[in-house]
């Protein structure tokens, strides 16, 4: 679903999933790790009167680019070029677990680029106990995805950066956390503490494990759009 462009966003390609009228304004949608921007598609579809949905493949998945280096704040730098390349000032930014971490760094460190963030089951500033790996098992698997990237992703995830709380407390968007409950590996303890960390947020609560948008579309979407209206 959605037009399939090609953005090079200054040595990065970007494949990204467009969706809805252009005269609407922008939604950049960030997919979790090893998706890609077709993960939005029912999302896209739903909010698509309203907004026209952009859903890049971030590097190292999809159609995208493969690199020689990974991480969070390459991703998010990814994103602030993508946005450069099409245009766009502020714009309503959505992501989903990994997705939800480039967009937390990205409102954090330049808020004048989010107008409104919306963070579905966002992986908190605090270790993964026990840590994961990629093994040769994995590697000898086919993927739309490069496993190196899954590797550093675990990497980081593993020994994640305190500082990120710092980065949450400065984001100035409205912000609206969609946390999947119990069902969810996510620590829901550590969601609530994220959303009293960011200054202007609403927290809510679906029982749908970590793939909110995706078992419960219609509940995610009504959310998303009360927030968003």
């Amino acid at each position: 679903m959605g037009d399939l462009r090609m953005v090079d966003t200054g040595g990065v390609r970007l494949a990204c999933r467009v969706t809805g009228d252009g005269s609407a304004p922008p939604l950049v949608a960030l997919h979790s790790l090893g998706e890609d921007g077709s993960s939005w598609d029912e999302t896209a579809r739903r909010l698509a009167g309203r907004y026209q949905v952009y859903a890049p493949d971030m590097r190292g998945h999809g159609e995208s680019d493969r690199c020689p280096d990974y991480s969070f704040e390459l991703m998010r730098d990814d994103v602030l070029r993508l946005l450069d390349t099409l245009g766009f000032g502020a714009v309503t930014l959505m992501g989903h677990s990994m997705g939800a971490v480039v967009a937390y760094l990205l409102a954090g460190e330049r808020p004048e680029r989010v107008s409104r963030l919306v963070l579905e089951e966002p992986p908190p500033p605090v270790r993964v106990d026990p840590p994961r790996f990629v093994t040769e098992e994995d590697r000898s698997r086919p993927a739309s995805f490069d496993w190196e990237m899954v590797a550093a992703i675990y990497r980081q995830r593993g020994d994640f950066d305190p500082a990120y709380w710092q980065t949450l407390a400065a984001i100035t968007a409205p912000t609206l956390i969609v946390a999947g409950g119990p069902g969810s590996h996510i620590p829901q303890d550590a969601i609530a503490k994220m959303a009293r960390t960011i200054s202007d947020c609403r927290l809510v609560t679906i029982e749908a494990g970590h793939l909110v948008h995706e078992k419960r579309p219609g509940e995610f979407e009504a959310e998303v759009a009360a927030f968003l209206s």
